[in-house]
């Protein structure tokens, strides 16, 4: 029989990552092995999964969700299971989670997914779920095309061994999405979401109209830096990918005018950061770099960082028509 892992990545959540891992522990169909990847947490999260004799862990550095769900899909494919079983510390699956979404494998190579309901309700969808706001209106036990990772998604290890894992330089905010689109557009697997197979996550609120503090605002970094690389795998053509970024960037420029209300020119101006970084390939940026550099430098002249962004979007452009011209050389 094909084994089960599940895998949890958390960071200075330990009563949430104890809900969770109840939770995997009551599971219908028992979990052949739990894996915790631990990204440096500074609570009492060590000391407590010490004390866990039936789940293994990984203690790291925190490199964000990405760097957690690299290195976990990486060691449980290389410990030989077959289906990986991811999520964050924050969510918690029902009981028969695991036993319907194992129902539902039809034999053919799919992304599968549970059905992402509000924890503290039980009955709306924390994201846009086909055409379904609540999980009683839903009338089909499968939902084609839609998926959420990582909550409760099920990674067959053929999947991996096609596809890779997660981009681990990411750190947060996109390393979902750019691993979703690598599976379902790039390699052409279907994706579903198994509608009797519920994983409870809390509902998200956050919109990039509502302001932000600048100083402290880190994670916008990751935001617009990472949307270049997945627009990349989505579209998977560098000119194509190279003009949906830039009408991000506008867009972004103009609800940073038109809603947010405190130091709108610093935010301008700190955009063309994560834009040059993104052109560039760096991905060297940490949170305690990014928050030093909010805190410390002053914010780029507006003008100068549109000049130099302005610069590496030229360079990229040329790129992009240099490629294009080799491949049609090639080709003749």
């Amino acid at each position: 029989m094909e084994k089960v892992i599940a895998v949890v990545v958390t960071y200075n959540r330990q009563a949430l990552l104890s809900e969770c891992i109840d939770a995997l522990r009551r599971q219908t169909r028992s979990l052949d092995a739990i894996l915790v990847i631990n990204n440096g947490s500074t609570d009492s999260t060590e000391e407590w999964l010490k004390t866990q004799s039936d789940v293994f862990f990984v203690s790291q550095k925190n490199v964000g969700s990405s760097g957690g769900f690299s290195t976990g899909i990486n060691w449980a494919y290389q410990k030989g299971y077959s289906w990986i079983w991811c999520m964050d510390d924050d969510g918690y699956p029902k009981e028969d989670a695991l036993a319907n979404l194992l129902a539902a494998d039809n034999g053919n190579l799919r992304l599968m997914n549970c059905a992402v309901v509000d924890k503290q309700d039980k009955q709306s969808f924390v994201w846009k779920t086909g055409e379904f706001k609540t999980i009683g209106e839903v009338d089909q036990k499968i939902i084609e095309g839609i998926g959420h990772p990582f909550n409760g998604t099920m990674l067959h290890r053929r999947i991996i061994e096609r596809v890779g894992t997660p981009q681990p330089k990411f750190f947060l905010w996109g390393d979902e999405t750019e691993y979703y689109y690598r599976i379902v557009r790039r390699n052409q697997i279907p994706v579903c979401t198994v509608t009797d197979s519920i994983h409870y996550h809390p509902s998200t609120a956050f919109s990039i109209k509502q302001d932000w503090d600048y100083r402290s605002g880190w994670k916008m970094y990751y935001y617009v830096r990472n949307r270049f690389h997945i627009h990349q795998v989505k579209f998977n053509n560098k000119a194509v990918a190279l003009l949906h970024y830039c009408c991000f960037l506008f867009a972004f420029a103009g609800i940073v005018l038109l809603f947010q209300k405190t130091d709108k020119l610093k935010k301008l101006g700190f955009l063309m950061w994560p834009a040059t970084d993104a052109f560039t390939n760096n991905f060297e940026a940490t949170p305690p770099a990014i928050l030093n550099r909010l805190q410390t430098r002053p914010a780029y002249p507006v003008a100068s960082a549109l000049n130099n962004y302005l610069k590496n979007f030229r360079s990229l452009l040329m790129s992009s028509a240099s490629t294009a011209r080799t491949r049609r050389a090639a080709n003749a």
